[in-house]
């Protein structure tokens, strides 16, 4: 492949862009600058740095975020700011075109933190963010008001939104603390969370009451601060697949 294609797949702007900045020699592969930008790699696994950044070629890019209160899961977004200016601009770039960059695999609310998963592959976000596949997410709430055994069973049981007459159902529910509970869902509704706590007479604190720890077996790691992200490595995608092939009885995403 090669190394202006590489940049350009990378994120680094258009070929010619990428072209530019191999011949005036911004570009070191294994510490050796490049300047013909037609030179082939093979791509797979290359480590490069581009004026002076490191990088790794990634074919597909897949990320988790730990989402801070106050940022809009949107490309556009209306109030806050945006959760893509979180992430280097290579990343919020990749590939070009219309659909550049990566796509938040489902959304968190403003006020809502922690785990995201973010990528460029099509398909996984679909796997990921169906409602047919069933991937169970994991909330840690807290609420205005103590937590009772009643609310919990009613959690479980199935409570009604105004929007649809099915019961929805908490995949699992336990209170963690006086106003604390451990909440699992496997599908996705608009404020799904606030609105079946609501339904049950409580509701969930305005100020650090929603925080996302888990999708699926891939838990969001102690050591990955609020705002920070990561790639998610081979291990965390073979454990989030195995995940995704369970509860739809498939096979594992590729």
């Amino acid at each position: 492949m090669q190394l202006q294609d590489i940049l350009f797949s990378q994120g680094f702007g258009t070929r010619r862009v990428c072209a530019g900045l191999v011949q005036q020699g911004f570009v070191t592969v294994a510490g050796v600058p490049c300047t013909d930008p037609a030179m082939a790699f093979a791509a797979e696994g290359l480590h490069f740095t581009v004026q002076g950044v490191a990088w790794q070629y990634h074919a597909k890019a897949y990320l988790m975020l730990h989402k801070p209160a106050g940022y809009e899961c949107s490309q556009k977004p209306s109030t806050y700011p945006s959760i893509y200016t979180l992430l280097p601009a290579p990343i919020r770039q990749r590939g070009g075109g219309a659909a550049a960059g990566v796509q938040a695999v489902g959304r968190l609310d403003q006020d809502t933190t922690g785990l995201l998963l973010l990528s460029d592959d099509g398909k996984f976000i679909h796997r990921m963010s169906s409602p047919k596949h069933h991937v169970p997410k994991v909330y840690q709430v807290t609420a205005k008001h103590p937590v009772d055994e009643a609310q919990v069973s009613k959690l479980l049981a199935g409570v009604v939104l105004d929007d649809d007459p099915r019961p929805v159902r908490a995949a699992a529910c336990e209170r963690t603390g006086e106003c604390q509970l451990s909440l699992t869902l496997t599908e996705g509704k608009y404020h799904q969370v606030k609105r079946m706590i609501a339904a049950v007479g409580n509701r969930v604190e305005d100020v650090g009451g929603l925080h996302r720890s888990r999708i699926g077996s891939l838990a969001l790691p102690a050591g990955l601060k609020s705002g920070d992200w990561r790639w998610l490595t081979a291990h965390d995608l073979a454990s989030i697949a195995g995940t995704a092939a369970a509860v739809t009885g498939g096979a594992a995403p590729g």
